[in-house]
């Protein structure tokens, strides 16, 4: 990505999701839980929080996943050019969205297995986060 993401667009695209970021499905909620949202509000939280990540850590030490919707290098140091990148971190949108937004921890996701964090500077991304907190 190397456009420089609007932050009140992505504040925004995060504030669309946010009901269902804060709904923990543990609580019956009248109609039930609150729904996934659609995948082009999904993509536009997920692309530009992750994008706002490369931004505050540039660099090509760390490659940072979110399928299908994102991935970017960030942090600073050596770039990687061929093969699996040695520092990868991979997760799933919704996990991803509550890391961005300091819903989640990043030791809990990490030690929850719900955040695949390899390679001994791939936890250099913490520093980034939240990348934006909503009200």
């Amino acid at each position: 990505m190397s456009r420089v993401p609007d932050v009140a667009a992505v504040r925004e695209a995060v504030e669309a999701v946010s009901a269902w970021l804060d709904d923990d499905d543990t609580a019956p909620a009248p109609g039930g839980a609150v729904p996934k949202p659609g995948r082009q509000a999904l993509a536009a939280a997920v692309r530009g929080t992750v994008a706002l990540l490369a931004q505050e850590l540039p660099g090509h030490a760390v490659e940072m996943r979110v399928p299908p919707f994102a991935a970017v290098q960030c942090v600073d140091g050596p770039r990687h050019t061929r093969g699996t990148p040695p520092n990868v971190v991979e997760t799933d949108p919704r996990t991803w969205l509550l890391l961005a937004t300091g819903r989640l921890d990043w030791d809990a996701a990490v030690a929850g297995g719900a955040v695949r964090a390899s390679g001994t500077r791939a936890g250099e991304v913490v520093a980034g986060l939240p990348v934006v907190r909503t009200s």
